[in-house]
């Protein structure tokens, strides 16, 4: 069924309504990645329209860009579901393109790319004293004492390195995932069932997974748990605290915004909402050292940081074809001669930087699955490949 076809008519007939139940599924994912707070609540994250920082078009020529193995770019966007696509050369934009009813200045959800702006903001309080990275977690939140978050630093969420048990498979149909989905307002709640909220469940995580600063273990309540603890440092609702540290300043052309659940508690591992362009904005800060805005040696830290073994010992070594990987404050990054910094989120967003060779890619997808293998391999070759076409430009 193509987007087209979905939410038209007034009602909308039943086999083509977009809703809490099916918004995450193919084909009602299509309309509902760029409808997200028309099914689930949400808080605005404003940017300043005053202050936008512009674009410079320098098309590159992308559109006719193959593959290795003759796979062409127009091939690529098809077959990893692109909803949109903006590529930045030196802060220029050499190519955008959009599907499934995505325009320029339309929000689209980024999903785990979420986890990496909340990381960036973590920077921003670091370095300003407001938060502290190796303060326990539960100096800001004695509400998850009695959990297994007992001893665990903030350092540990930033890294993905606490030892909390939580099995996050994205497929399952019950169980704690699904409980921590209904308590984000993402799920619909069972006939009779009592609603909950996100912070709430933490008191349901109380099972550990060895210990904290173990190998990577990749826990989305870790993010949304950080949020809180953000909050409590800052004194400020993190959509707030996001539009004045670093939506308004680095100068996004678009107001953002972020679902949150029944009591406004903000879903920071998942459900910031923001257009292509603004998200390619994000990518082009850390190429030109945080412009005043995130710390530049943050910036250094989120590529030389982090901690190998943690890598290959946990869960996602494998998912990026076997890479020199590490993961920092929300942040992947591979090796290399120029190591490529990445945001990667479920059903096809990301968000890939190249310092060296001053290139961005940003793109957000409708993927059928959270996570496709033969799908995200095809996107980091093709990343690749823009990047080798680009750099000698």
């Amino acid at each position: 069924m193509p987007e087209t076809d979905l939410m038209q008519g007034f009602p909308a007939s039943p086999e083509t309504q977009v809703t809490l139940a099916n918004w995450r599924t193919t084909p009602f994912s299509r309309w509902a990645f760029h409808h997200v707070r028309e099914i689930v609540a949400s808080a605005d994250i404003p940017n300043d329209p005053g202050a936008v920082s512009g674009l410079l078009e320098a098309p590159g020529g992308l559109d006719r860009l193959t593959l290795d193995d003759g796979v062409s770019f127009a091939d690529f966007l098809a077959n990893t579901d692109t909803d949109g696509i903006v590529v930045l050369r030196r802060g220029q934009l050499v190519f955008e393109s959009y599907a499934n009813g995505m325009d320029a200045f339309t929000p689209h959800i980024l999903m785990s790319v979420s986890k990496s702006l909340l990381g960036l903001i973590s920077g921003i309080l670091i370095e300003d004293g407001s938060l502290d990275p190796s303060a326990l977690v539960t100096s800001y939140v004695p509400e998850v004492a009695g959990t297994a978050y007992k001893g665990a630093t903030v350092r540990h969420l930033l890294d993905m390195r606490a030892g909390v048990a939580f099995d996050e498979d994205y497929l399952a149909t019950s169980g704690p995932i699904i409980e921590y989905r209904k308590a984000q307002n993402w799920n619909p709640l069972e006939p009779g069932e009592r609603p909950s909220d996100l912070r709430s469940f933490f008191a349901t995580m109380t099972d550990a997974d060895g210990a904290h600063e173990g190998s990577f273990h990749y826990v989305s309540p870790n993010t949304d748990l950080l949020g809180w603890v953000i909050e409590r440092a800052s004194g400020k609702r993190y959509a707030d605290l996001i539009s004045e540290k670093l939506w308004r300043p680095m100068g996004a052309e678009r107001s953002a915004y972020i679902t949150v659940d029944r009591f406004g508690a903000p879903r920071c591992a998942g459900g910031f909402c923001a257009t292509v362009r603004d998200l390619a904005r994000v990518g082009q800060l850390l190429v030109e050292g945080g412009r005043g805005v995130v710390p530049a040696g943050w910036i250094d830290d989120l590529i030389a940081g982090g901690d190998a073994a943690a890598w290959a010992a946990g869960d996602f070594a494998d998912l990026f074809g076997g890479a020199p990987m590490r993961y920092r404050s929300k942040w992947y990054v591979e090796d290399g001669a120029a190591p490529l910094l990445f945001g990667y989120g479920v059903h096809g967003q990301n968000l890939y930087v190249d310092r060296e060779n001053e290139i961005v890619v940003a793109k957000v997808s409708s993927q059928a699955l959270p996570v496709d293998e033969e799908r995200n391999a095809l996107t980091i070759r093709s990343v690749k490949a823009i990047i080798v076409a680009l750099a000698g430009g």
